[in-house]
């Protein structure tokens, strides 16, 4: 095929063909794009003309590639970015009057203390623009950056997909949180006999600060598990429970009053907080200026 004959080929449906890809499912493709599943069967009865192959069976409820799709992806993805970072740098925005839909992804961390001075920001800016938010956290981040669930996210990440780009917002020390009227910080003792709540997305019952008190030879008591950090400081008023947060959602918690916060009875490292986007909108301009407000908002300079 030479350029000429690329005019017979609808752009729109490569979009369907790498969604499907992500999803393995036209219900779902369908949901991502916003469109009806009858539009992406017929896009993909299209695909499967244009290819002159299969490109998906169905094995169960899910949608097998074959070899040709998968060679297709490995030529496609990329050059679909090529173009996105193109016709990028070829627009312009304008914040004041932009009617631009952002979609990013934030911990639950995130979105409870950083997300509101955020959100001032941006209305004072942009007005016009829509903001959707999907929770993300070091599990789901790769998989919702490399579909293109999202553009950006913020959250502690570790693997990204390759052609993601990261950087570090802030490094954060976790705080102590208690409701008691007891003066004083707690000691080593007091904090191992104290029954403990833990904020866990997955519902686990232990986390780093049990890793640092192994290494001392001691053990807490995790009586509360919570999937998420707002209502925390309600839920631990007027009882003996102690949570660890990070001192960024600890600033937001002690603002309402009720509870307060000091430093652990014992050393433990500080963790970084990350914004980790797209390679391909690395250089849209509307990406770029929400990244700088993120950067702005939800960073700490004095601490990088």
């Amino acid at each position: 095929m030479n350029r000429n004959d690329l005019r017979r080929v609808d752009l729109n449906l490569l979009i369907v063909f790498e969604t499907l890809m992500h999803e393995r499912s036209v219900t779902r493709a369908a949901e991502k794009l916003f469109l009806g599943q009858p539009a992406i069967s017929a896009a993909l009865s299209r695909l499967r003309s244009l290819f002159d192959d299969p490109l998906f069976v169905r094995t169960g409820r899910s949608m097998e590639p074959s070899a040709r799709a998968v060679e297709i992806f490995a030529l496609l993805s990329p050059a679909l970015d090529s173009i996105s970072t193109a016709v990028s740098r070829a627009s312009e925005f304008d914040p004041a009057t932009s009617t631009a839909v952002f979609r990013i992804g934030l911990s639950d961390d995130v979105e409870f203390a950083l997300l509101p001075m955020l959100l001032k920001r941006l209305r004072a800016e942009a007005p016009g623009i829509v903001l959707v938010v999907r929770r993300v956290n070091y599990l789901l981040i790769p998989a919702a950056l490399g579909s293109g669930e999202i553009s950006i996210g913020v959250c502690y990440t570790s693997d990204l997909p390759a052609n993601a780009k990261r950087k570090v917002l802030r490094r954060s020390s976790p705080k102590l949180l208690r409701a008691d009227s007891m003066p004083g910080p707690l000691s080593l003792d007091d904090f191992c006999a104290r029954p403990h709540a833990l904020v866990s997305f997955a519902g686990d019952l232990s986390g780093f600060i049990d890793t640092e008190l192994e290494k001392l030879g001691r053990k807490r008591h995790v009586v509360l598990a919570v999937p998420q950090f707002n209502g925390l400081s309600t839920l631990i008023s007027g009882t003996d429970i102690i949570a660890t947060v990070p001192d960024y959602t600890a600033d937001a918690l002690t603002a309402a009053g009720g509870v307060r916060a000091e430093n652990p009875p014992l050393e433990t490292q500080t963790f970084e907080l990350h914004m980790a986007w797209r390679g391909s909108q690395d250089n849209d301009p509307g990406e770029r200026w929400l990244r700088s407000r993120i950067q702005m908002f939800c960073g700490d300079p004095d601490s990088l």
